[in-house]
């Protein structure tokens, strides 16, 4: 198994920036990507971006696409979503999530090519 935990969810104004931590443990050579969903109140989970584990591929959603920002950090097994240019429709429950395998497009963007999911962590952006 694998745990994720999100960290860096907050409230902040339009324009305004955030950076989202998510930390796996557990068995985590399991793993071969890690990315970001996203779910609004009355709305499904969107896919955000993703970033591949061993070959560093790279993908995001076209609504975040130059705004958004994802990396990682092998050792510290974490990976980043740095959050640029925040506006009103960003705001959502931000899920970490990780899968034992990176897999072609269009998949990597629904949620069930996922194995494991964080707990989430509320991003706000005010108008």
């Amino acid at each position: 198994q694998v745990q994720l935990v999100e960290s860096g969810g907050g409230l902040v104004q339009t324009g305004g920036s955030l950076k989202l931590s998510c930390t796996a443990s557990g068995r985590t050579f399991s793993t071969d990507a890690m990315g970001w969903f996203r779910q609004a109140p009355g709305k499904a989970r969107e896919f955000v971006a993703v970033i591949g584990w061993s070959a560093n591929s790279i993908t995001y959603a076209g609504s975040v696409k130059g705004r958004f920002i994802i990396s990682k950090d092998n050792a510290k097994n974490t990976v980043y979503l740095q959050m640029n240019s925040l506006k009103p429709e960003d705001t959502a429950v931000y899920y970490c999530t990780a899968s034992q395998r990176l897999q072609m497009l269009p998949q990597r963007t629904f949620p069930q090519s996922y194995d494991y999911w964080g707990q989430g962590t509320q991003v706000t952006v005010s108008s």
